[in-house]
């Protein structure tokens, strides 16, 4: 028997893809915000597209501040996109 890939829904596009091929933004317990390349931390996550314009329209309608609840600030959303290249980088 084949074993179900997990789908999940971009919060941006709205778009459903593979688990794999979509971002994971993970609000810990603590209350700090951060890309999660293992998809498994602890704590509310949110599926992003990888692609750099869709992390800047999330940016741009705050998007994460309303699925993590949380204030994410603008150093938190360009942290984000930096995290996001150097995990395309490995």
């Amino acid at each position: 028997m084949k074993k179900k890939k997990p789908i999940r829904k971009c919060i941006v596009t709205g778009d459903t893809m593979e688990k794999k091929e979509l971002i994971r933004v993970v609000r810990t317990p603590e209350g700090e915000v951060s890309v999660d390349p293992t998809g498994k931390k602890n704590g509310r996550g949110a599926y992003i597209t990888n692609s750099e314009q869709c992390f800047l329209e999330a940016k741009r309608k705050d998007a994460l501040s309303r699925h993590l609840n949380i204030k994410v600030t603008e150093e938190d959303y360009e942290r984000l996109l930096e995290e996001r290249k150097k995990g395309l980088k490995r």
